[in-house]
Formats: C-alpha cells, structure tokens, sequence
C-alpha cells in the first residue's frame, strides 16, 4: 500500500473556499499568486514531496546519520533530494526574490510545507533552520553581513542552525555559560559548548552558519547579557569565498527515539580557543533577536505535529478502506455473511472521525495563522496591521503545543487502525509516531507554551489580541445562525466561546493574586481547551462554507461538502462539552496539586 501525505482536495477548500487566499493578489506585493498560480505551487510541492522526498522517508529512518573521525554523515538519498529542492527555490518561499526568496504568500508556503514535513520531517528541517538563521540576518544583520550570508541561506547553498541549548541550560537559556571575548578586529572568541543542535552538522552544504547565544566577557547575568553571534563552520573570506575551517566541532550525535535523519549534534566552540564568530545586532540584545527565529520554528514545529498526523491520518483511511476484517454487524447472525473493510466497523469509523476532525481543524487553525502574516504585509491601515500582528501573538504558543499535543494523539489512533501491523516497522505508522513526540518537547515545551500564554499572551496590549480572536470567532458563529440546520451548532460554539472568556477572565486574576502557583499548575489545560474552542470555530466555519453547496455541488463533490459538516457536528457534539467540563473545573481552581507534598510522590 503506498504512503500519503496529505488531502489535496481538503487544502484546497481550506485555501480557497475558506478564506479566498487569492484574494491577496488584489495587492501589488502578491499580484503574481492568482488562483492558477497557486494551485500551480501546491501541484509542484506535492509532485517533488511524493516522488522525491517521500521515498527518502524511510530510508533516512533506518540509516540515521553517523560520526567518524570528526565528520557527519547524513543519508545518501538527502543528496538528490536538497538538489532538487534548492533548485525549485523551495527554502525561502515568502521572502524578497532578491536574496533568492520566491516572495509568495505565507499561507500558500503553508501549504507547500505541509507537503514537505508531511513527506520527511527529518530532512525538512536541514532547510527549516537554515530560513530561520537567514531571517536573523535579513532582520538583525548589518549590511555586509546581509551581502555575505543572506543570499547563500535563502538558497540553500549554506546551512544553518540554532545554538540555544547547553547542557545546564535547556529551557532556562539564561544560565548559559557559553562567552563571548572581543577581538582587536571587531570579532569574537566564542567559548562553549552547545546540545540538541537539530542539523548541527551535516555532509549536505559546502558550509553552516551557526547563530549562537553567548555572553560577552563582563557583561550582566542572565538573559540581559545575553548577545548572538554568527559562528560559520567555514570561516568566509572578504570577497565572499570559502576559507579555513573555523573552531567548531562536532562531538556526538544523539540517538534518538525518532527523526533519525536528522542529524542532532552536541557541539565545541572554541576547544582550541581559535573559535571566530560576528555579532549579530546589538549587544546584550541576543535573546530579543533569537526569538524572531524562536517563534518562526514554534509555528513550523506546529506544522510538523500536523504533517505527521495528517500522514498518519490519509494512511489509515486507505488502510481502513482496503483492509478485510471482520462480519459487519448488522449481518453477524446470518450464515452466509462475509467479511467487510474494517471502516464499516463502528469503532474503527469513530476512530477515523476524531481523526479527521483533529487533521482538518488543525489544518484550518495553521493556514488561518500564517493568513494573519499576509493581511499584515496588506495591511491599510496600523489598526488593521496591529490587530492581525496580536492573533499571530496568541496563536502561537496554542499553535504550537494544542497542535503537537493532538497531533500525537492521532498518530496513535493512526497505529491502533492498523492494528498488530501499525506496530511493525513494515508500514509508516509507527515511525510516524516516534518522529511526531518530539513536536511537543522542542522549542519550548508545550508546558512553556502554556505559561506563555497565561503568563504573557492573554493580557497582552491590555487582552485586545484575545478579544480580537473572540471577535473573529462571534463573526463565524453570526454567519452560522443564519443557516439553517447549522445554527443549533452555532449557539453551542457561541456557548463555549463566552465560557473561555469566562474562564481566561478568571484565570488571568488568578495569576495575578496570591493563588498564582494554582493557576500556572492549570495554565497547560487552559491552553488546550482554548486550543478546542478555536478548533470548534474552525469546523463551524468549514460548515458555513460547505453546507449551502451541498445542493448544488457536483456529484464528486457532495459527499466531501457533507463530510465538513458532519466533522462539524462530531466536534461540536462530542469534543465541545468535553471542553466545556474542563472549563468549569477551571473556575473551580485545582489546588491539590500545588498542596500535594513532593515527598507523597512514588520514588
């Protein structure tokens, strides 16, 4: 049975029937993505991800990437593929054609993402990162550092990375103890160590631009003394070319649970004491600058939760349709009975719905959000401008974690439909599951996530981005009403939606007062069924759009128009009062466990 990646026909309703992406080409800055265009994009991405990238899948699976005598080795079939995908200026899709970028829609590059992670997240993230350090130095860098970096990133020809974590100084980067000593040229010895390194070192670029959090000599503790640096594995001469091999070294891989194919590296700066390195923007400024890249690779650690389920999901539809198990039940007593595909099974139906329902909200929430992006560069107006930039805000940490949190969780339904074979490595579901739990630890775990939300995001500009979000979602649940047969679901979403205000009201004086520690012990629940309610938005709004074109739909089209607002009807019916349980506990505070004592814990 040949693996797949994802719904071409549900990207394109999410797109285009949903929320009209071409429209962008009104503006001079996306003139050139009409419709045609873009639906152009998305066939070329998925051709290069199901015949190029796909195939290599597996293979990077089970060969992972090794050391020897100092030098990475990542699998031989990533050769071909980074070519091919270099040469379709796949690496920089949103950014200035002059520096190699293709200057396309954020939600379009979404799409064409999903494809790739979709098909191998491992190799992915080799040109992931390598945008993400060419951002640094598009947003921070001087103008030689632009003419010497910018343009060798945006194309792929060089790599880079992101140098954040040491091994006393994970998600508390503050503690780091890696300096920074300034030469008499303007330079920097960089002096430390570096773990968790994702593409650290690899065998695929000619050279690797590491940015990389160091305290200058003298300067304060904590994330106030903190400034980047950029550290190329090659030192770059004047005019551009390739010099000696600066002090940077690698000295292991992990071994991993998942995503083998990527090489994760702990790495030596300055061991010989001769490591060189530039800053990058302003002194003491490097945590404000990293996470320009930090909150790019939180939305693109999101989107590869979902590419992972949504993979996982299209494969256990087709196994579930092709797969003979079993007497359906309602011809279990008769005597000639045969057995069926296992969808006409109930419970595997069950499991195939809240699959999909999860795949397609999540699918929404992460076009609607890289949306957000476009409609600031379209902006006319700074409120307008302010208002998109604050959802993007907010959306983030719940984008993020909700989205890894259940991407893991379809992954394992998507092993459970293939029953004892899902866990043989003989078909992708399980590798598919191992590569995804890592989406949730990353960047910032999803506990992090969590406290930045209630910490940060939801009083942030006074609560305006929040109540802008609530806006938005009471417009969809207006469009709603006014259908018939949808506005029963509607006053249910509209329900939730007061309640998580509510709840988000109660929750921000709780960290306000004396109850804080109760509050941040719930701060992950109340990301997720914030996470829930914009889900159920989501499918509402899928159904306002599909459900007045049932009628008049073609015939190939019909059952998928149905399909949106029976997704709709399962998510609101089912997995809303769920959330709106966990709300009402949320009121109620949950202080057993700040007052459960350490020493009552096994162990």
């Amino acid at each position: 049975m040949a693996q797949s990646i994802a719904d071409r026909r549900d990207q394109d309703f999410v797109l285009h029937e949903m929320f009209s992406v071409s429209d962008l080409a009104d503006h001079e800055l996306f003139e050139d993505f009409n419709k045609k265009t873009m639906d152009m994009v998305v066939s070329e991405a998925r051709n290069l991800a199901v015949k190029e990238l796909l195939p290599t899948n597996k293979d990077g699976d089970e060969q992972g990437c090794s050391l020897d005598n100092g030098v990475v080795t990542v699998p031989e079939s990533f050769h071909k593929a980074y070519k091919l995908y270099c040469e379709g200026e796949w690496l920089a899709m949103c950014d200035d054609p002059d520096f190699g970028g293709q200057g396309m829609p954020r939600a379009l590059a979404t799409a064409a993402g999903e494809l790739f992670v979709g098909a191998n997240c491992a190799f992915q993230m080799y040109p992931g990162l390598t945008h993400g350090a060419g951002k640094l130095v598009e947003e921070f860098g001087t103008e030689e550092q632009k003419q010497t970096y910018l343009k060798n990133l945006y194309t792929g020809k060089w790599a880079g990375t992101m140098c954040l974590t040491e091994p006393e100084a994970g998600s508390d980067v503050g503690n780091l103890t890696t300096t920074a000593k300034r030469n008499d040229d303007g330079t920097f010895t960089i002096t430390g160590n570096k773990i968790f390194i994702s593409g650290g070192d690899q065998n695929i670029t000619e050279n690797i631009i590491h940015p990389v959090l160091a305290r200058i000599e003298g300067e304060p503790a904590g994330t106030k003394g903190i400034s980047l640096f950029l550290v190329p594995k090659y030192l770059v001469n004047k005019d551009g070319s390739i010099g000696e091999l600066n002090d940077v070294v690698c000295t292991g891989l992990e071994k991993k649970m998942g995503i083998h194919g990527n090489s994760t590296a702990s790495l030596a700066f300055g061991s010989k004491g001769n490591c060189i390195g530039e800053l990058l923007g302003e002194k003491n400024k490097g945590m404000k600058a990293m996470f320009v890249m930090m909150n790019e690779a939180r939305l693109g650690v999101g989107l590869q939760g979902f590419s992972f389920a949504t993979a996982s999901y299209i494969n256990a539809v087709n196994y579930a349709k092709e797969r003979v198990q079993g007497t359906d039940l309602m011809k279990i007593f008769e005597k000639d009975s045969k057995p069926v595909a296992i969808i006409n099974h109930p419970d595997v139906k069950r499991q195939l719905m809240s699959m999909k329902a999860n795949v397609d909200g999540m699918r929404a929430l992460l076009y609607y959000t890289a949306l957000c992006f476009d409609k600031v560069k379209v902006a006319e107006t700074q409120e307008e401008k302010d208002k998109y930039d604050g959802l993007i805000e907010f959306l983030t940490p719940i984008v993020k974690a909700y989205c890894t949190d259940r991407s893991f969780e379809v992954c394992v339904q998507g092993v459970q439909i293939y029953g004892g074979y899902g866990f043989t490595r003989e078909y992708p579901q399980e590798q598919l599951l191992r590569d995804c739990k890592i989406t949730s630890i990353y960047e910032g775990t999803n506990g992090i996530q969590s406290m930045d939300l209630l910490g940060r995001k939801l009083g942030l500009k006074k609560g305006k981005p929040f109540m802008d979000l609530l806006g938005e979602m009471n417009k969809t649940i207006a469009a709603a009403k006014e259908i018939e047969g949808l506005d029963t679901f509607a006053v249910k979403v509209e329900q939730a939606v007061n309640k998580l205000g509510e709840v988000a009201m109660h929750m921000g004086m709780t960290a306000m007062s004396e109850k804080v520690l109760d509050a941040f012990a719930t701060a992950h629940p109340f990301l997720d069924v914030t996470g829930d309610v914009c889900l159920a938005w989501m499918e509402l709004w899928r159904a306002v759009v599909a459900a007045p074109k049932i009628a008049k739909a073609k015939k190939k089209d019909v059952a998928f128009y149905q399909g949106q607002v029976k997704t709709a009807q399962y998510f609101i019916t089912w997995v809303l009062p769920a959330a709106m349980g966990k709300m009402e506990a949320l009121q109620g505070n949950i202080p057993a466990i700040m007052e459960m004592p350490d020493a009552a814990f096994a162990g």
